[in-house]
């Protein structure tokens, strides 16, 4: 029944997913072309050039801005990930060898006993 439950969740995630597919490609777009006015702004010395990026820096904001239906889409692309991880069922061993950190505090407790 968990599988079925992981398979329905991980289905309407990727429904969602898709469906917010082009307002993500327009956040993303919309908020590196406000980096790059930021940035331009920041870099410029006379005045006209700040107008001209503050102006550029608007509507890359108003873009970015109408497209946040996208955080939708990267809340499902988030819970695709954790279907995805759970979908094994497999818990990673917390007592592994190969990490030289989870038996820390017995090691040094050994140590301080010598």
């Amino acid at each position: 029944m968990k599988k079925f439950g992981l398979f329905l969740l991980g289905g309407i995630a990727a429904v969602i997913l898709l469906a917010n597919l082009g307002p993500m490609i327009g956040l993303a777009i919309g908020l590196v072309i406000l980096y790059f006015s930021v940035k331009g702004f920041m870099k410029a010395e006379t005045t006209s050039k700040k107008v001209i990026w503050a102006v550029i820096g608007i509507i890359a904001a108003c873009s970015a801005i109408s497209n946040v239906p996208a955080l939708l889409g990267l809340a499902a692309a988030y819970v695709l990930y954790v279907v995805y991880k759970n979908w094994s069922g497999k818990k990673q061993d917390s007592n592994d060898d190969s990490d030289p950190f989870v038996n820390f505090e017995k090691q040094w407790a050994e140590m301080n006993r010598n």
